[in-house]
């Protein structure tokens, strides 16, 4: 049995990621998306100001890896290539070979920390593009295999140019980095008083044989068409937006999660996997926002059933309840008088008769006015019409109770998921439960509203059943409504 198969490895991670965090103030996030970012083999832009943790971030990830060799480097304008790449080989110069030695710079390294890392000219930032893609190293005339397994880099301002928009596309996670909030700022500053930090226990760092376990077992992790819905529809609500993300960004993001999933022992990615996609898809933090805002509002939701949809349906049913109860009936005889019958006359039938006093209008001849009589009749209706209207409402009423159990479902998963989740923002979780609760709501609500209308129909004036059978009582065309799928 490998690694991963046993429960070892996700409570191995679980303790890794406490201990990595351990004396941070709200960074658990940016800790624990940087520790996801290295196990899918990718790298991390970390956005924000000097003085917020981000070099300590990235020594504390080196910890996280067994025997990982280290490289950290300050870049500016003025950085030449030895800097980063190493100085060039004598030996190899009086050959006529234009090679350098790498040992201990970031081509031999494991773990890398680049601060301001567009600030490097372009042939540096060119050169670093290989690297962090491919992991290879353009050394003299052959190509060197790097051992690389993540690079955090820093930066205050994201890149406008082409070469730094290429060399940016390289981070597949970007995470904005703000100082700590005025509700921290006190426990930030006991973390003066601690002892410098250091890995509690060894055992918990990862081997490379873990990692190729993580790595075969994420390679198994399912893609439920769920997921693929709502991946979709967030990639048609982007381009829309005028958001691009490219076909590679995609299939990594997707990696990413197969991660995510695997390294909590699970076999098939869900919903909730998708929080982790803002950091992935948008460059920045106001963007990351609307992403995040788009997804608490369509995951574990359904958009045929989503309560604004849900109220025009049923606003359909109560205009046609209120026009069907306002309807009046008159009735002709052959020579186009109205026809009254005793029960037209009698208490209780509806029916309004009144004689009332015409104005005084003038004929030819000078005569006074005549009295006018006015006649109404509430329209009633047969058996076959009100059945048809509650069973009409029996449908979505029985499609709404379907969807109403499925959406508990969503909000149980969800529940788990912030018990058990070792990577997304509980902040993000609670607020999409706050919105499935509210859904939920609504749904009752819109629940009671279709239940009056149907007693509403119900309660309908009847014809008696020798009159019904007599006009036909024709099955009414049904109701128009939104589809319901």
């Amino acid at each position: 049995m490998n690694t991963f198969e046993s429960v070892a490895l996700p409570d191995r991670l679980r303790g890794l990621a406490v201990q990595l965090e351990r004396g941070l103030v709200e960074r658990r996030v940016v800790v624990r998306r940087c520790l996801l970012t290295a196990l899918a083999g990718e790298h991390t832009l970390l956005i924000g100001p000097p003085g917020t943790a981000k070099s300590e971030l990235a020594r504390r990830l080196r910890a996280a890896f067994r025997d990982a060799r280290y490289f950290e480097r300050l870049l500016t304008r003025f950085t030449v290539p030895e800097e980063l790449f190493g100085p060039l080989s004598i030996r190899a110069l009086e050959q006529d070979r234009y090679e350098r030695h790498t040992a201990g710079f970031l081509p031999d390294a494991s773990i890398a920390f680049i601060d301001e890392v567009f600030k490097a000219n372009s042939a540096i930032l060119n050169a670093l593009l290989t690297l962090l893609n491919e992991r290879e190293f353009d050394n003299g005339a052959g190509r060197q295999r790097c051992p690389l397994v993540s690079v955090i880099g820093a930066t205050n301002d994201v890149p406008e140019d082409e070469v730094g928009e290429a060399f940016f596309d390289r981070f597949l996670t970007r995470l904005p980095v703000a100082p700590v909030s005025t509700e921290g700022f006190a426990a930030l500053l006991d973390t003066g008083c601690t002892d410098a930090w250091s890995l509690a226990d060894d055992a918990l760092a990862l081997a490379d044989a873990d990692l190729a376990a993580l790595a075969d077992a994420a390679r198994q992790v399912a893609l439920p068409t769920g997921v693929v819905a709502v991946l979709s529809a967030l990639r048609t609500h982007l381009a829309a937006d005028g958001g691009y993300v490219s076909d590679r960004r995609w299939v990594k993001t997707l990696w990413l999660l197969r991660v995510a999933a695997a390294s909590e022992g699970r076999s098939a990615l869900r919903v909730w996997d998708l929080l982790l996609l803002p950091a992935c898809v948008a460059p920045d933090a106001t963007r990351q926002g609307a992403v995040a805002d788009w997804l608490t509002h369509h995951l574990g939701v359904r958009e045929a059933y989503a309560p604004a949809r849900l109220t025009r349906v049923v606003q359909a049913f109560e205009a046609q309840l209120d026009a069907e109860r306002k309807a009046n009936d008159l009735d002709y005889d052959d020579a186009g008088r109205l026809r009254f019958s005793a029960s037209d006359l009698s208490a209780g039938s509806g029916t309004e008769l009144a004689i009332e006093l015409a104005e005084q209008i003038g004929d030819a001849k000078g005569g006074a006015g005549a009295l006018r009589m006015s006649y109404s009749r509430q329209r009633r209706y047969g058996p076959a019409h009100i059945g048809a209207r509650t069973a009409q409402i029996d449908d979505l009423l029985a499609r709404i109770t379907g969807y109403r159990t499925e959406l508990e479902a969503e909000r149980a998963s969800l529940a788990d998921c912030r018990r058990t989740t070792l990577w997304l923002d509980d902040a993000e979780l609670a607020q999409v439960e706050r919105h499935l609760a509210a859904t939920a709501s609504a749904l009752a609500d819109l629940v009671a509203r279709a239940r009056d209308a149907r007693r509403g129909f119900e309660n309908l004036p009847r014809l008696p059943a020798e009159a019904a059978m007599a006009a036909g009582d024709a099955v009414p065309e049904p109701v128009l409504h939104e589809p319901l799928t």
